[in-house]
């Protein structure tokens, strides 16, 4: 079992940047692939950026690539999403989420464990 706690959302406007932190507790976090992904009202959960255990490969979706940045701090237990040059189109709840298959996948539904979400608001 892996528990995830994610932090950093919050309000901001358009232009500006935000990084997100994702904690994870209980089984090895070296032995998950991680992923953030993002749900806005009325929408399906879409993919925002992977990162394989060892960091050694990332992936983005397209609407994010060039503003947004996947790392991992496995000392720390802690997957972080630097967003930069954020846009109305990116509010949504972001979740952070743990894959026992330790290579990067853009299905939301390959994913075993979920954190709670924290909340995106960009302004225009």
């Amino acid at each position: 079992q892996v528990q995830l706690v994610e932090s950093g959302g919050g309000l901001v406007q358009a232009g500006e940047s935000l990084r997100l932190s994702c904690a994870a507790s209980g089984r090895t976090f070296t032995n998950y692939a991680m992923g953030w992904f993002r749900q806005a009202p009325g929408k399906e959960r879409e993919f925002v950026a992977g990162i394989s255990r060892s960091a050694g490969s990332t992936s983005y979706a397209e609407s994010v690539k060039g503003r947004f940045t996947i790392s991992r701090d496995n000392a720390k237990n802690t997957v972080y999403l630097q967003m930069n040059s954020l846009k109305p189109e990116d509010t949504a709840v972001y979740y952070c989420a743990a894959r026992r298959i330790p290579i990067l996948s853009t299905d939301y539904r390959s994913y075993d464990y979920w954190g709670q979400g924290t909340q995106v608001t960009v302004s225009s």
